[in-house]
């Protein structure tokens, strides 16, 4: 997973970038509202780029990090939140025995080793909801479409 600190760096480096480019007078960061995130990154940059500063990083040693969108927001292969909510979700869930069988928590919380049948079973339970024959008592061995096309 990417360390959001890293993200931040790599923003810091770029606005170095930046600001070694551009004249003193012109702001580094004119979409950004003056603000002391804002502040505290333009005085990182300054340092970083300052020779003899105790901050100073060498040219050759400046990264910077741009996703397809030109952010630096970590998405793929999902946005951090999401790895985050998902995480408090299992770590809440032997306080809510009732989540097991409440969607969409149920759905989260079904999990385990590769091998012991949870893509089998999600599949079954799908051509169960799907399924067009009213006469179907196995998926597996049904021939609606539906069925057909999960299992």
């Amino acid at each position: 997973m990417i360390n959001p600190h890293h993200c931040v760096s790599a923003m810091a480096i770029v606005l170095a970038l930046t600001l070694s480019i551009t004249p003193a007078a012109a702001d580094p960061l004119p979409s950004w509202n003056d603000g002391p995130a804002k502040k505290s990154i333009i005085a990182f940059v300054e340092r970083a780029t300052k020779e003899g500063s105790k901050d100073f990083v060498p040219v050759a040693e400046r990264i910077a990090v741009f996703d397809n969108d030109g952010t630096l927001w970590c998405e793929k292969p999902v946005p951090v939140q999401l790895f985050f909510a998902l995480d408090r979700v299992k770590a809440l869930a032997p306080q809510h025995p009732e989540w097991k069988d409440k969607e969409p928590f149920a759905s989260l919380l079904f999990s385990g080793p590769q091998g012991t049948g949870k893509s089998l079973l999600a599949a079954w339970y799908a051509a169960n909801l799907n399924c067009a024959s009213p006469r179907c008592k196995a998926p597996w061995s049904c021939s609606c479409a539906n069925c057909r096309a999960v299992l």
